[in-house]
Protein backbone atom coordinates (compact mmCIF):
# COMPACT_ATOMS: atom_id res chain seq x y z
CA UNK A 1 0.00 0.00 0.00
CA UNK A 2 0.94 3.65 -0.23
CA UNK A 3 2.33 4.93 3.07
CA UNK A 4 1.90 8.49 4.34
CA UNK A 5 3.86 9.54 7.41
CA UNK A 6 3.37 12.59 9.62
CA UNK A 7 4.63 13.09 13.18
CA UNK A 8 2.37 14.57 15.87
CA UNK A 9 -0.61 14.75 13.54
CA UNK A 10 -3.02 15.70 16.32
CA UNK A 11 -0.95 18.74 17.21
CA UNK A 12 -0.69 20.01 13.64
CA UNK A 13 -2.04 23.40 12.59
CA UNK A 14 -2.49 24.49 9.01
CA UNK A 15 -1.14 22.43 6.07
CA UNK A 16 0.04 18.89 6.77
CA UNK A 17 3.34 18.14 5.01
CA UNK A 18 3.78 14.37 4.74
CA UNK A 19 6.26 11.91 3.29
CA UNK A 20 5.13 9.30 0.76
CA UNK A 21 6.50 5.78 0.69
CA UNK A 22 5.03 2.30 0.64
CA UNK A 23 4.55 -0.60 3.01
CA UNK A 24 2.38 -3.45 4.22
CA UNK A 25 3.42 -6.26 6.52
CA UNK A 26 4.22 -9.00 4.00
CA UNK A 27 5.62 -6.46 1.53
CA UNK A 28 7.95 -5.11 4.20
CA UNK A 29 9.24 -8.61 4.87
CA UNK A 30 9.68 -9.23 1.14
CA UNK A 31 11.82 -6.10 0.74
CA UNK A 32 14.02 -6.94 3.72
CA UNK A 33 14.40 -10.53 2.50
CA UNK A 34 15.50 -9.27 -0.92
CA UNK A 35 18.00 -6.90 0.68
CA UNK A 36 19.57 -9.91 2.39
CA UNK A 37 20.03 -11.70 -0.92
CA UNK A 38 16.98 -13.95 -0.77
CA UNK A 39 15.12 -14.47 -4.06
CA UNK A 40 11.53 -13.42 -3.41
CA UNK A 41 8.35 -12.94 -5.45
CA UNK A 42 5.46 -10.82 -4.25
CA UNK A 43 1.86 -11.79 -5.00
CA UNK A 44 -0.86 -9.13 -4.90
CA UNK A 45 -3.26 -7.16 -7.07
CA UNK A 46 -3.02 -3.46 -7.87
CA UNK A 47 -4.78 -1.06 -10.22
CA UNK A 48 -3.86 0.27 -13.65
CA UNK A 49 -3.17 3.76 -12.28
CA UNK A 50 0.17 5.66 -12.08
CA UNK A 51 0.60 5.02 -8.33
CA UNK A 52 0.29 1.25 -8.83
CA UNK A 53 2.97 1.45 -11.52
CA UNK A 54 5.13 3.50 -9.14
CA UNK A 55 4.77 0.86 -6.41
CA UNK A 56 5.84 -1.98 -8.69
CA UNK A 57 8.80 0.03 -9.97
CA UNK A 58 9.93 0.69 -6.40
CA UNK A 59 9.59 -2.98 -5.43
CA UNK A 60 11.56 -4.08 -8.46
CA UNK A 61 14.26 -1.57 -7.59
CA UNK A 62 14.54 -3.40 -4.27
CA UNK A 63 15.02 -6.74 -5.99
CA UNK A 64 11.50 -8.03 -5.31
CA UNK A 65 10.17 -9.94 -8.33
CA UNK A 66 6.73 -8.68 -9.38
CA UNK A 67 5.84 -11.02 -12.25
CA UNK A 68 2.95 -12.39 -10.15
CA UNK A 69 1.44 -8.97 -9.41
CA UNK A 70 -1.92 -8.59 -11.16
CA UNK A 71 -3.40 -5.29 -12.38
CA UNK A 72 -7.14 -4.66 -12.18
CA UNK A 73 -8.69 -2.17 -14.63
CA UNK A 74 -9.84 1.04 -12.91
CA UNK A 75 -8.38 -0.13 -9.60
CA UNK A 76 -6.18 1.85 -7.22
CA UNK A 77 -3.87 0.70 -4.40
CA UNK A 78 -4.72 0.96 -0.73
CA UNK A 79 -3.21 3.67 1.44
CA UNK A 80 -2.45 4.15 5.12
CA UNK A 81 -1.30 6.98 7.35
CA UNK A 82 1.13 6.46 10.24
CA UNK A 83 1.04 8.73 13.27
CA UNK A 84 4.05 8.28 15.57
CA UNK A 85 4.16 9.49 19.19
CA UNK A 86 7.16 10.66 21.19
CA UNK A 87 7.99 7.09 22.27
CA UNK A 88 8.06 5.74 18.72
CA UNK A 89 4.74 3.95 19.05
CA UNK A 90 2.48 4.29 16.04
CA UNK A 91 -1.17 4.49 15.11
CA UNK A 92 -2.51 3.54 11.69
CA UNK A 93 -5.37 4.92 9.60
CA UNK A 94 -6.35 2.92 6.52
CA UNK A 95 -8.06 3.53 3.16
CA UNK A 96 -8.35 0.08 1.58
CA UNK A 97 -11.97 -1.04 1.60
CA UNK A 98 -12.16 -1.47 -2.18
CA UNK A 99 -8.65 -2.38 -3.25
CA UNK A 100 -7.92 -5.01 -5.93
CA UNK A 101 -5.90 -7.10 -3.46
CA UNK A 102 -9.09 -7.93 -1.55
CA UNK A 103 -10.51 -9.67 -4.64
CA UNK A 104 -7.39 -11.59 -5.62
CA UNK A 105 -8.70 -15.04 -4.57
CA UNK A 106 -12.45 -14.52 -4.95
CA UNK A 107 -12.58 -16.86 -7.94
CA UNK A 108 -11.59 -20.49 -7.26
CA UNK A 109 -10.12 -20.99 -10.74
CA UNK A 110 -8.08 -17.82 -10.44
CA UNK A 111 -6.76 -19.00 -7.05
CA UNK A 112 -5.79 -22.34 -8.60
CA UNK A 113 -3.93 -20.57 -11.41
CA UNK A 114 -2.03 -18.35 -8.98
CA UNK A 115 -0.93 -21.31 -6.88
CA UNK A 116 0.12 -23.22 -9.99
CA UNK A 117 2.54 -20.35 -10.61
CA UNK A 118 3.79 -20.72 -7.03
CA UNK A 119 4.37 -24.46 -7.22
CA UNK A 120 8.13 -24.07 -7.66
CA UNK A 121 8.57 -21.89 -4.60
CA UNK A 122 9.94 -23.59 -1.49
CA UNK A 123 8.17 -21.25 0.96
CA UNK A 124 5.05 -19.10 1.03
CA UNK A 125 4.77 -16.36 3.67
CA UNK A 126 1.54 -14.67 4.68
CA UNK A 127 -0.06 -12.91 7.63
CA UNK A 128 -3.22 -12.32 9.58
CA UNK A 129 -3.83 -9.25 7.45
CA UNK A 130 -3.66 -11.47 4.37
CA UNK A 131 -6.50 -13.53 5.85
CA UNK A 132 -8.45 -10.50 7.05
CA UNK A 133 -8.78 -8.69 3.74
CA UNK A 134 -10.31 -11.70 1.96
CA UNK A 135 -13.95 -12.72 1.95
CA UNK A 136 -14.95 -15.93 3.70
CA UNK A 137 -15.09 -17.82 0.40
CA UNK A 138 -11.72 -16.43 -0.70
CA UNK A 139 -10.18 -17.61 2.59
CA UNK A 140 -11.50 -21.09 1.89
CA UNK A 141 -9.93 -20.98 -1.57
CA UNK A 142 -6.67 -19.96 0.08
CA UNK A 143 -6.80 -22.78 2.64
CA UNK A 144 -7.55 -25.38 -0.04
CA UNK A 145 -4.67 -24.18 -2.19
CA UNK A 146 -2.27 -24.04 0.77
CA UNK A 147 -3.16 -27.61 1.74
CA UNK A 148 -2.41 -28.76 -1.80
CA UNK A 149 0.81 -26.74 -1.87
CA UNK A 150 2.02 -28.42 1.34
CA UNK A 151 1.08 -31.88 0.10
CA UNK A 152 3.40 -31.22 -2.83
CA UNK A 153 6.28 -30.37 -0.50
CA UNK A 154 5.93 -26.60 -0.05
CA UNK A 155 6.30 -24.97 3.36
CA UNK A 156 4.33 -22.11 4.88
CA UNK A 157 5.30 -19.31 7.30
CA UNK A 158 2.56 -17.32 9.05
CA UNK A 159 2.56 -14.18 11.20
CA UNK A 160 -0.81 -13.74 12.94
CA UNK A 161 -0.59 -9.93 12.68
CA UNK A 162 -4.01 -8.92 14.05
CA UNK A 163 -5.99 -5.83 13.05
CA UNK A 164 -9.40 -5.99 14.83
CA UNK A 165 -11.08 -3.50 12.48
CA UNK A 166 -10.58 -5.87 9.55
CA UNK A 167 -12.62 -8.66 11.15
CA UNK A 168 -16.37 -8.88 11.71
CA UNK A 169 -16.00 -10.79 14.98
CA UNK A 170 -13.45 -12.36 17.30
CA UNK A 171 -14.97 -15.78 16.65
CA UNK A 172 -14.38 -15.36 12.91
CA UNK A 173 -10.76 -14.45 13.58
CA UNK A 174 -10.19 -17.44 15.84
CA UNK A 175 -11.64 -19.86 13.33
CA UNK A 176 -9.54 -18.44 10.50
CA UNK A 177 -6.35 -18.43 12.57
CA UNK A 178 -6.82 -21.97 13.80
CA UNK A 179 -7.38 -23.18 10.24
CA UNK A 180 -4.30 -21.27 9.11
CA UNK A 181 -2.08 -22.56 11.90
CA UNK A 182 -2.96 -26.14 10.92
CA UNK A 183 -1.49 -25.30 7.50
CA UNK A 184 1.64 -23.62 8.90
CA UNK A 185 5.19 -24.96 9.21
CA UNK A 186 6.76 -21.89 10.82
CA UNK A 187 4.74 -19.61 13.10
CA UNK A 188 6.00 -16.04 13.62
CA UNK A 189 3.31 -14.56 15.91
CA UNK A 190 3.41 -11.70 18.42
CA UNK A 191 2.28 -12.35 21.99
CA UNK A 192 -0.06 -9.32 22.11
CA UNK A 193 -1.90 -10.50 18.99
CA UNK A 194 -2.27 -14.04 20.30
CA UNK A 195 -3.59 -12.81 23.63
CA UNK A 196 -6.02 -10.46 21.95
CA UNK A 197 -7.45 -13.20 19.75
CA UNK A 198 -7.26 -16.25 22.00
CA UNK A 199 -7.04 -14.81 25.52
CA UNK A 200 -3.79 -16.61 26.41
CA UNK A 201 -2.59 -15.94 29.96
CA UNK A 202 1.08 -15.85 29.01
CA UNK A 203 3.60 -16.91 26.39
CA UNK A 204 3.62 -20.48 27.65
CA UNK A 205 -0.13 -20.81 27.13
CA UNK A 206 0.37 -19.51 23.60
CA UNK A 207 3.08 -22.06 22.93
CA UNK A 208 0.98 -24.93 24.29
CA UNK A 209 -1.97 -23.93 22.12
CA UNK A 210 0.14 -23.59 18.97
CA UNK A 211 1.85 -26.91 19.64
CA UNK A 212 -1.58 -28.56 19.98
CA UNK A 213 -2.35 -27.35 16.44
CA UNK A 214 0.68 -29.16 15.07
CA UNK A 215 3.30 -26.40 14.95
CA UNK A 216 6.84 -27.73 15.07
CA UNK A 217 8.68 -24.39 14.86
CA UNK A 218 7.56 -21.20 16.58
CA UNK A 219 9.27 -17.84 17.01
CA UNK A 220 7.01 -15.93 19.41
CA UNK A 221 7.83 -12.21 19.36
CA UNK A 222 7.49 -10.50 22.75
CA UNK A 223 8.70 -6.95 22.17
CA UNK A 224 11.32 -5.78 24.64
CA UNK A 225 11.35 -9.21 26.29
CA UNK A 226 12.76 -10.79 23.16
CA UNK A 227 11.64 -13.86 21.29
CA UNK A 228 10.70 -17.30 22.59
CA UNK A 229 11.93 -19.87 20.07
CA UNK A 230 10.41 -23.34 20.08
CA UNK A 231 11.66 -26.16 17.88
CA UNK A 232 10.21 -29.58 18.60
CA UNK A 233 10.49 -29.98 22.39
CA UNK A 234 13.12 -27.30 23.04
CA UNK A 235 12.41 -23.71 24.06
CA UNK A 236 14.79 -20.79 24.45
CA UNK A 237 14.30 -17.08 25.08
CA UNK A 238 16.45 -14.90 22.84
CA UNK A 239 16.77 -11.37 24.29
CA UNK A 240 15.96 -8.34 22.15
CA UNK A 241 18.62 -5.72 21.47
CA UNK A 242 18.38 -2.48 23.45
CA UNK A 243 18.30 0.58 21.19
CA UNK A 244 16.76 4.06 21.11
CA UNK A 245 13.41 3.58 19.40
CA UNK A 246 12.31 6.10 16.77
CA UNK A 247 9.47 4.21 15.08
CA UNK A 248 8.27 0.66 15.74
CA UNK A 249 6.62 0.37 12.32
CA UNK A 250 7.78 -2.85 10.64
CA UNK A 251 9.54 -4.15 13.76
CA UNK A 252 7.84 -7.52 13.50
CA UNK A 253 8.01 -7.62 9.70
CA UNK A 254 11.76 -7.02 9.67
CA UNK A 255 12.27 -9.59 12.44
CA UNK A 256 10.40 -12.09 10.26
CA UNK A 257 12.67 -11.27 7.32
CA UNK A 258 15.82 -11.64 9.40
CA UNK A 259 14.61 -14.93 10.84
CA UNK A 260 13.51 -16.37 7.51
CA UNK A 261 16.67 -15.27 5.69
CA UNK A 262 18.81 -17.00 8.31
CA UNK A 263 16.76 -20.20 8.21
CA UNK A 264 16.81 -20.26 4.40
CA UNK A 265 20.59 -19.84 4.59
CA UNK A 266 20.86 -22.97 6.73
CA UNK A 267 21.17 -21.41 10.18
CA UNK A 268 19.57 -22.93 13.29
CA UNK A 269 16.47 -21.36 14.84
CA UNK A 270 18.38 -19.69 17.71
CA UNK A 271 20.78 -17.99 15.32
CA UNK A 272 17.81 -17.03 13.14
CA UNK A 273 16.12 -15.29 16.07
CA UNK A 274 19.31 -13.39 16.77
CA UNK A 275 19.39 -12.31 13.12
CA UNK A 276 15.77 -11.22 13.38
CA UNK A 277 16.46 -9.12 16.47
CA UNK A 278 19.53 -7.60 14.83
CA UNK A 279 17.61 -6.44 11.77
CA UNK A 280 14.59 -5.23 13.73
CA UNK A 281 16.83 -3.22 16.06
CA UNK A 282 18.14 -1.28 13.05
CA UNK A 283 14.72 -0.75 11.47
CA UNK A 284 13.11 0.71 14.61
CA UNK A 285 15.79 3.40 14.78
CA UNK A 286 14.40 4.93 11.57
CA UNK A 287 11.05 6.31 10.48
CA UNK A 288 8.71 4.38 8.22
CA UNK A 289 8.22 0.76 7.27
CA UNK A 290 11.11 0.63 4.76
CA UNK A 291 14.30 2.23 5.99
CA UNK A 292 17.00 3.60 3.63
CA UNK A 293 19.05 0.85 2.05
CA UNK A 294 22.32 2.33 3.33
CA UNK A 295 21.04 2.04 6.91
CA UNK A 296 21.11 -1.72 6.52
CA UNK A 297 24.89 -1.63 6.77
CA UNK A 298 24.50 -1.15 10.54
CA UNK A 299 22.76 -4.55 10.74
Amino acid sequence: MLELTRDNLRQARGPLPMSLSYGGDTLNSAVYLARQGIAVDYVTALGDDPMSAWLVAKWRDEGVACDLVEFEPNGVPGMYLIETDDRGERSFYYWRDDTPAKRLLDDADRAKTIFAQLSGHAWLCLSGITLAIYSESARQHLFERLADYRRRGGRVAFDSNYRPKLWSSLQQTRQAYEAMYRLTDLALPTIEDEQAVFGDDDQFATIRRLRSLGLGEIALKMGEQGCLVVVDDQQELIPARKVDVVDTTSAGDSFNAGYLAARLSGKKAIAAAESGHRLASVVIQHKGAIIPRNAMSSN
